[in-house]
């Protein structure tokens, strides 16, 4: 199983949220722009589960959504993507990549906003499993 398949399944569907946000992805050049609101995507694996004895194992992990709107215009836009978010990544959701189930196992969790540099982050943890 891969981390690839996995980032894929999770980066597809966050690309194909409406209306679409400027997106910063791990380890590509991104450059926002002022006064525009974007989000960070990143991918945080945690350890595999063995739910039992044998070959069989599940990866387990975050996927981490910042959503980065500017600072002194309020936290409601922020709030309403969040909460949109929140929604295309229901619980139960599963996805598939190059053969690989990716389930959300958890309602995601919207995190208390605050001020990063110029922006206003609001986190979004994404919590997932995904076998094979």
């Amino acid at each position: 199983m891969s981390n690839d398949a996995i980032r894929k399944a999770l980066e597809t569907r966050l690309n194909a949220m409406a209306p679409p946000l400027p997106t910063a992805w791990q380890n590509v050049q991104f450059t926002p722009v002022p006064g525009v609101p974007y989000q960070r995507a990143d991918l945080l694996p945690g350890a595999p589960e063995n739910p039992a004895f044998g070959d069989y194992y599940r990866e387990v992990g975050v996927f981490q959504v910042s959503l980065m709107y500017p600072q002194g215009a309020g936290p409601g836009a922020a709030d309403a993507r969040a909460k949109a978010v929140r929604e295309w990544f229901s619980r139960g959701t599963t996805l598939i990549a190059d053969g690989i189930a990716v389930v959300i196992q958890r309602t995601p969790a919207i995190a208390a906003g605050y001020a990063d540099g110029d922006r206003w982050r609001v986190p979004i943890s994404i919590q997932y499993f995904a076998s094979a």
